[in-house]
């Protein structure tokens, strides 16, 4: 069965009675290569003994290119309505597990240890995800420590460019910042929106984010790390010193700047990872 074949994908859909759920974000690929080239990416850095969690399957396009490169698929979908139809087009993919549920509802550290850690295979995630939930759902993987070795995901374009930008770039913000903490942020290659249906107004980007195993940075407090990152970042406008002000009291903010080597009137977009995590450690004093 050619998922990515638009009369294919109407057909299914019209003999199980289902249509695209504009509410969970749904656009299917029908592109032939992009989920081959996702699938890849997902399952190629990974060590023998492969388990792969799909959040989002669809109808299961990429699904079906993970099943045939892993040891085992578990994909979380939230539609119910799609459950018989992945039923039917994953017929034939005995390695692959579907499951009806939410992301950002599901223990995952549960779930992986259960499906992939008990018996004996690597994790890692991959998905098309919906773009109204990226950062959510990215940020809950990353903030859950899972034990997983990298997380390859299809988002807005525009979204990648913010994850993937270095210090003192336009696009570099808190949500960049941080992910560097968890995992080193490569782009892969671009999608443009002709290859979904329905098309979406935006093009598309794959990244994926290995994961460290130990962060690349050593701080005293990381919620004191991630208090500084986010009130660099509270009033873009503004200098560091006066942006801190949301998180900590002004009165210990210049000294801190100074003593972490930083020009006094210096905006939170110039500073690495490192320069968070020094001024973390001196505020967190």
């Amino acid at each position: 069965m050619k998922l990515t074949d638009l009369s294919t994908i109407r057909e299914v859909m019209t003999r199980h009675g289902v249509s695209f759920q504009k509410k969970f974000g749904q656009n299917f690929l029908i592109s032939p290569q992009v989920p081959v080239n996702i699938a890849e990416a997902a399952v190629g850095l990974m060590p023998e003994r492969r388990g792969i969690l799909e959040i989002g399957p669809g109808i299961g396009t990429l699904t079906r290119e993970l099943s045939e490169r892993a040891d085992k698929v578990v994909a979380l979908e939230i539609d119910s309505s799609l459950i018989p139809v992945l039923d039917e087009t994953l017929a034939d993919c005995p390695n692959t597990k579907v499951l009806n549920q939410d992301v950002l509802k599901t223990d995952l550290c549960e779930l992986i240890d259960r499906e992939f850690i008990s018996e004996g295979l690597h994790a890692a995630v991959a998905a098309n995800l919906p773009y109204y939930i990226t950062t959510p759902i990215i940020m809950k993987l990353v903030e859950s420590r899972l034990p997983l070795e990298s997380i390859t995901v299809m988002i807005q374009k525009e979204v990648a460019a913010r994850l993937v930008a270095p210090a003192g770039d336009p696009e570099y913000g808190a949500i960049t910042a941080s992910l560097a903490y968890y995992g080193r942020v490569e782009r892969l290659f671009n999608v443009p929106a002709g290859c979904f249906i329905p098309a979406p107004k935006v093009d598309s980007t794959v990244i994926r984010i290995v994961l460290h195993k130990n962060p690349p940075v050593d701080v005293k407090n990381e919620q004191t790390l991630f208090r500084v990152i986010r009130g660099a970042f509270a009033q873009r406008r503004k200098t560091l010193a006066n942006s801190l002000r949301t998180e900590f009291p002004k009165e210990i903010i210049p000294a801190a700047i100074a003593a972490a080597g930083l020009s006094a009137d210096i905006r939170g977009e110039k500073l690495s990872l490192e320069d968070f995590a020094r001024l973390a450690d001196l505020l967190e004093d």
